[in-house]
């Protein structure tokens, strides 16, 4: 029997509403398996919790007697509440207590490692997703231009994207979100010094924004500062591909049926650079990923209360000491540093198996297209 018999006898024997097992096919539902639940459960983990009045999931302390890292399992809560004003002296505080199930175990706080996780696979997940996109309209905004116009302006564009390339990207992260900080402080102090000068006055919406939702400043902070210095190598790839385009003869017959440039960029030339586009974009997701983590882990990403996988993976890296002498073996907390790690990990292999796909899927050269 031939090859071309071989294959054809294997794809009548599959059904056709099931599709073939590849890496594409498995990264993408390890991925959905992972940031669904992150995303889906974003109204449950910023809520109230149940027997709290105090605040939200991710910054609810649980175990206020007695604070602790405790292993996945049933785990009892206690909680103490609050006399009134008008209590009398000698009245004691009522403690009551109440038992959970913890699949991944409490941290230092007593707070649920698995609601932290949620939170902050959504956090991690949407600042790289945005970060991505931010970075693949810059790129190819800069690249396309550049790639079009030529001459001077072309070398002058791309003489800017080396600079930028030559700067250490940690550097240059830590400008911006300086930066940002910087400008955010000055406005609240504006607007604390009109107050004192005018108790009616009342700030615009966008400064009442960022006085009321620091950590959501913070969040945008993290993807401009990502965002920004991530399109370089979109903008090359780009501009090479605009280059080889703009010499074929459909453009040349656009340009003699009178389109301009922009016309000529929106209709011609961006659909033949969907492929790159769409390659390069979700590679890119899980290297903003990376970085938004390794960010948060060195201190300068996500800040408490609100967690990511990089931010619970620096808490956890604590425990390590613990396995360099052997009285202390038994005290190392190893929920903390491995769930994070794991979901990190099997996120990034899955966007990588998604991306591998994807390059398969539009790069004419490949072999494995059409197989």
């Amino acid at each position: 029997m031939s090859t071309a018999d071989a294959d054809a006898s294997t794809t009548t024997d599959r059904p056709f509403w099931v599709p073939r097992l590849t890496a594409g096919w498995f990264g993408t539902a390890l991925f959905l398996l992972i940031a669904l639940p992150c995303f889906l459960s974003l109204y449950w983990t910023l809520g109230t919790p149940p027997n709290s009045d105090t605040g939200q999931w991710y910054n609810d302390l649980r175990l206020e007697e007695s604070a602790q890292e405790q292993p996945w399992g049933s785990v009892t809560y206690t909680r103490t509440e609050q006399l009134p004003d008008d209590a009398p002296e000698d009245a004691e505080p009522e403690v009551t207590t109440y038992t959970g199930f913890e699949p991944m175990g409490t941290d230092q706080e007593g707070r649920s490692l698995f609601v932290r996780c949620l939170l902050g696979g959504a956090i991690s997940l949407g600042v790289g997703i945005c970060a991505a996109l931010m970075a693949v309209f810059i790129g190819v905004t800069w690249g396309a231009m550049a790639g079009y116009i030529g001459g001077r302006t072309d070398s002058f564009m791309m003489r800017v994207v080396d600079v930028l390339y030559g700067l250490p990207y940690l550097l240059l992260v830590v400008l911006l979100s300086v930066a940002v900080s910087g400008i955010v402080d000055r406005l609240n102090t504006v607007v604390a010094k009109n107050k004192a000068d005018d108790p009616n006055y009342e700030p615009s919406i966008f400064l009442s924004l960022l006085q009321e939702n620091p950590l959501i400043v913070n969040l945008l902070t993290l993807v401009i500062a990502i965002g920004g210095v991530s399109w370089l190598t979109m903008a090359r790839v780009i501009r090479g591909q605009v280059l080889s385009l703009r010499t074929l003869p459909f453009i040349e017959a656009a340009r003699a049926q009178g389109m301009g440039p922009w016309r000529i960029m929106r209709v011609h030339l961006l659909p033949n650079l969907v492929g790159p586009i769409v390659v390069y974009t979700t590679l890119a997701v899980p290297q903003a990923i990376l970085q938004e983590s390794f960010l948060s882990f060195l201190g300068i990403g996500v800040t408490e209360p609100l967690p990511s996988w990089g931010q619970l993976a620096s808490v956890g890296i604590k425990e390590l000491p613990a396995l360099a002498l052997p009285e202390l073996s038994e005290q190392f907390k190893w929920w903390l540093l491995v769930f994070p790690c794991v979901l990190l990990g099997l996120t990034l292999l899955s966007l990588n198996f998604m991306g591998d796909a994807m390059r398969e899927r539009f790069d004419p050269r490949s072999k494995q297209r059409g197989a």
